[in-house]
């Protein structure tokens, strides 16, 4: 049997090359989910907002972020293409680099993305030099206009933000994985590491999560098997899922001829 090994599937994103394919979403920070998503989950990307590198008032997230580990900041709290830009180069101007999450919401009760200020939005980074990785409601037309604007790859929600509650924008995800030419990485309400390895089975080529491990009873534990099911997810999905009936039964040893001499 051939063992996965993430050194021989490189995650390329940006033209930057990962070897894991979890990534660790802001919101609950705390040091120990910070310990467990990189220590345990193997998290090489950690995304964060703005307000919590550059404030006074609150432990500043960036000291708690290990050396090696690619930041990638949001612009969580944007309500325009316009402010989104701006906190994006605020953002590089403090050192965090030219990966960038595109987030914008108008609505403050669902927090769902607004689609079309995160075209405009990508299109405007993308010729600033970003390397934009755009939060959006899983449309497939949006996807294209995502693409021609320049994004790195399309992040589509699972469920509402901090809900847990997995996929449920399943087949629309999966129409984005086939059709789009950029990595799909799954991001917002993923809540157990089954629904990751889901996702990853679909051809999704990353997770994003915070929620789920950050309010797990034991955040380390959580964090391993969040890794364990994104590469079982991802292994299964390189090895080919055998055939779905769409009725019936097939018996996978001979039911015929052992009774004959």
């Amino acid at each position: 049997m051939q063992k996965y090994d993430a050194a021989n599937d490189p995650f390329i994103l940006g033209g930057h090359t990962f070897k894991s394919r979890f990534i660790l979403g802001s919101g609950k920070y705390d040091v120990n989910l910070i310990n467990a998503a990189v220590e345990d989950a193997g998290a090489e990307i950690i995304t964060l907002a703005l307000r919590r590198a550059n404030t006074k008032d609150e432990e500043n997230i960036l000291d708690f972020i290990p050396k090696g580990v690619t930041l990638l900041p949001n612009t969580s709290g944007a309500r325009t293409a316009e402010e989104a830009v701006r906190i994006a180069k605020l953002a590089r101007a403090l050192g965090c680099g030219d990966f960038v999450k595109v987030e914008i919401m108008r609505d403050s009760k669902y927090l769902l993305p607004d689609n079309q200020e995160t075209i405009r939005a990508t299109e405007m980074l993308a010729k600033e030099g970003f390397v934009v990785m755009p939060y959006m409601y899983p449309d497939l037309y949006s996807a294209r206009d995502l693409v021609n604007a320049g994004a790195a790859c399309i992040m589509p929600l699972a469920s509402p933000i901090g809900s847990n509650k997995g996929l449920a924008t399943k087949e629309f995800i999966q129409i984005l994985v086939d059709e789009i030419d950029l990595p799909i990485i799954v991001d917002a309400g993923i809540g157990r590491p089954s629904q990751a390895c889901e996702a990853m089975e679909m051809g999704a080529a990353a997770i994003m999560a915070n929620t789920a491990i950050a309010t797990a009873g034991n955040i380390p534990a959580m964090a391993y098997a969040f890794k364990n099911a994104i590469i079982a997810g991802r292994q299964a999905y390189l090895s080919g899922l055998g055939r779905v009936l769409a009725r019936g039964a097939s018996a996978s040893d001979p039911l015929t001829g052992f009774l004959h001499d």
